[in-house]
């Protein structure tokens, strides 16, 4: 397995990070990484994705909203809880959400982030025993529901939304073309470096190819279908903020929660209103079920909903349940 050791450098104490094809996974160790260099590794079918990075430390994390606000009240326990979540939050999680969780609680935190949909197909495939699964879609999550689809879940909170904006590299030569001019037209640009995500493994995919595809109608721009057929402007989404950052695309399409963190300047695509549905629930069989029912609480109680509101998210308001079955852990945080 590649890891691109000539183009990126990454310092760290603390957490271990490995590489599963595309999913990135983390272990919060209580300290988190001190530096990040990227530059130039290009994607292929053969080697493994970079990901983005933990950038604060657990200390840092343990200053923010998400401890401030009354650590002692979150379960405490111990052992590892496995948090399948979203390539979208991989910032909420491996900085934030994550460290902060583990300072409050005494549990460590593991996980792996993908698209919601390709990690439904590696729940279903058992490729990961997970303890939570945070996704950016309900359908997705509805999936899992059920005795003909394995019964994974028997409920889910919808919890946050965000919507979908296309962000860009500030110190890219298309910056100011895409802050003046419609975004359909800026992307268009020859010589532009986009990037987006799946449709066939991530929800924000399928509503980048439907921001092009009804926009390439009703203006009547048919290099917008040839963009959204355009397989080399595909990339894990995990990876595609520090991609961004390191000059290695021009422009991207991220939720607002997304570049709202890491100070993403971004454009709204006009005329469309695109959103992702955060939802959360804890997996059948988990192996540390308390902390996964710990997990779930924290993220939705006075902690987690702080720092979620710090980074832009809309919450949902009550949350809202779907299923039945709620533990009653989480269900005191709501």
């Amino acid at each position: 397995m590649s890891y691109c050791v000539s183009q990126v450098v990454i310092a760290m104490v603390g957490i271990m990070l490995t590489y599963r094809s595309t999913r990135a996974r983390f272990a919060v160790a209580g300290l988190a990484f001190i530096g990040l260099a990227a530059a130039g590794c290009s994607s292929s079918s053969s080697s493994s994705s970079s990901s983005s990075a933990p950038s604060t430390s657990a200390s840092s994390a343990a200053s923010s909203p998400a401890a401030s606000a009354s650590a002692s009240s979150a379960p405490t326990g111990s052992g590892a809880v496995d948090v399948l979540y979203a390539g979208s939050l991989v910032n909420l999680i491996t900085k934030q959400v994550g460290p902060a969780f583990q300072a409050a609680s005494g549990y460590s935190v593991t996980g792996a982030g993908a698209g919601s949909t390709a990690l439904v197909t590696d729940i279903k495939g058992k490729v990961y025993k997970g303890d939570v699964f945070i996704s950016a879609s309900p359908t997705a999550t509805k999936t899992l529901i059920g005795s003909a689809n394995g019964g994974w879940v028997s409920w889910y909170v919808s919890f946050a939304s965000s919507n979908l904006v296309l962000g860009y590299n500030p110190k890219s030569k298309f910056a100011a073309a895409i802050k003046s001019e419609p975004w359909y037209k800026a992307i268009t640009a020859p010589g532009l470096k986009l990037g987006f995500t799946d449709p066939a493994t991530d929800p924000k995919g399928k509503l980048v190819a439907e921001a092009l595809s009804g926009t390439a109608k009703s203006k009547d721009l048919p290099a917008l279908t040839t963009i959204e057929n355009d397989k080399g402007d595909v990339f894990p989404e995990e990876t595609l903020v520090a991609r961004l950052q390191a000059g290695q695309l021009d422009a991207a399409f991220f939720y607002t929660i997304e570049a709202t963190p890491v100070s993403i300047p971004t454009v709204p695509l006009t005329g469309e209103d695109l959103k992702a549905t955060y939802t959360i629930s804890t997996l059948k069989g988990a192996p540390n079920e308390p902390g996964a029912e710990a997990f779930a609480a924290y993220l939705l109680g006075p902690s987690g909903q702080a720092v979620l509101k710090q980074d832009g998210f809309d919450l949902i308001s009550p949350p809202k349940v779907t299923g039945s079955g709620v533990p009653a852990t989480v269900q005191s945080a709501l």
